[in-house]
């Protein structure tokens, strides 16, 4: 089946200089996928010509008169910017011209827009961030919530881990992916009060839950999905990607430190060349905007070619793998089963 990505080719610190050349390159290894360029049609038709590349049947420009800048609030953005790039693709998705959205655009005004004009499926009170991390395994865990939700309730954190469960089994084809909830600590007794009571929700659901996972498991691969609030969430990932920076500094500065550290730093270049691929953080980027009625996926904002390519790639596997209905059947079943139950209150898993 053949996929139709609508692109914000304006948003991001970049804009497109990066998204446009990201497509053509994606468009050239993917010949089932189609893109609609949306953005400033002379801006994007100047990076085209720049590359002696031009529409065809697979690549199309949807014009838009506007551009959410990045530190633009989401109220302003939803209220005042409603010919946006950003805006303008997704609309594209709730009018079935695409598959799925991508946009390196402002990530406030991203989850604000999206929410309003694709709505949340049935049952999901509020959209998750989500997004694939490396492990020492050599596989993948989904992480949710990055940032979306500051506080969450434990029916909530119930709907992250219906959600993440439902991505990963799509996505990665596991039945019954494990589910963890991030915490102080892996005993039952160990968090807040809502932690708490969210953890006797998954325990009480159909999910494959794990139990309590700390924050150095955020890597080891001992779960496929961990669930946080948006705060907790966003500060892991955060950390995370400032000790990589700081580690990738750490050994520059080590093996430039002398000529014979520089010699040894040519020695080891194959297993460093290997070492910096496996950890390439581009190849990670594209954070799910999980709960919507589309498919929206969310690149950083720095982004360059590469990063944005792996951000396309990832907003096309998902729509390929029916991510929506599965989310949406998930969901449903879930907390039907959970307010059916004798010992449970259909108040506390219905929004």
């Amino acid at each position: 089946m053949d996929i139709t990505v609508a692109v914000d080719a304006m948003g991001g610190d970049h804009g497109a200089h990066v998204t446009v050349p990201a497509v053509l390159r994606f468009l050239d290894r993917h010949p089932d996928v189609n893109v609609v360029l949306v953005g400033l049609p002379d801006a994007l038709e100047t990076e085209l010509r720049a590359r002696k590349a031009g529409i065809g049947p697979r690549l199309r420009i949807h014009p838009a008169t506007e551009i959410v800048t990045m530190d633009e609030s989401p109220q302003s953005a939803l209220k005042n910017k409603k010919d946006s790039s950003m805006r303008v693709a997704i609309n594209l998705v709730k009018s079935g011209e695409a598959n799925a959205c991508v946009s390196a655009g402002n990530t406030g005004a991203l989850m604000a827009t999206a929410r309003f004009v694709l709505k949340t499926i049935e049952g999901v009170e509020r959209p998750a961030i989500a997004k694939m991390m490396p492990t020492a395994t050599g596989g993948e865990t989904c992480v949710l919530d990055l940032g979306a939700n500051v506080d969450c309730t434990p029916e909530q954190l119930l709907q992250f881990g219906i959600m993440g469960a439902s991505l990963v089994s799509a996505v990665q084809h596991k039945d019954r992916p494990s589910v963890g909830l991030l915490n102080i600590g892996s005993e039952e007794i160990k968090g807040n009060e809502s932690v708490k009571a969210a953890a006797e929700l998954l325990r009480a659901s159909k999910l494959n839950f794990h139990g309590n996972v700390e924050g150095n498991e955020l890597f080891t691969g001992t779960v496929d999905v961990i669930v946080a609030d948006g705060f907790t969430g966003n500060v892991a990932l955060k950390t995370t990607e400032g000790l990589a920076k700081m580690l990738a500094e750490f050994l520059r500065e080590e093996f430039t430190r002398t000529w014979w550290t520089k010699l040894l730093a040519a020695l080891a270049w194959p297993v460093l060349s290997h070492f910096k691929k496996r950890v390439d953080p581009r190849r990670y980027n594209g954070a799910s905007l999980l709960g919507l009625k589309g498919i929206v996926v969310k690149s950083h904002g720095g982004a360059d070619q590469m990063a944005f390519y792996w951000a396309l790639k990832q907003a096309v596997t998902e729509a390929q793998s029916g991510l929506i209905q599965r989310i949406t059947e998930e969901v449903s079943g879930q907390l039907a089963d959970l307010a059916a139950r004798p010992d449970a209150s259909t108040a506390a898993v219905a929004p």
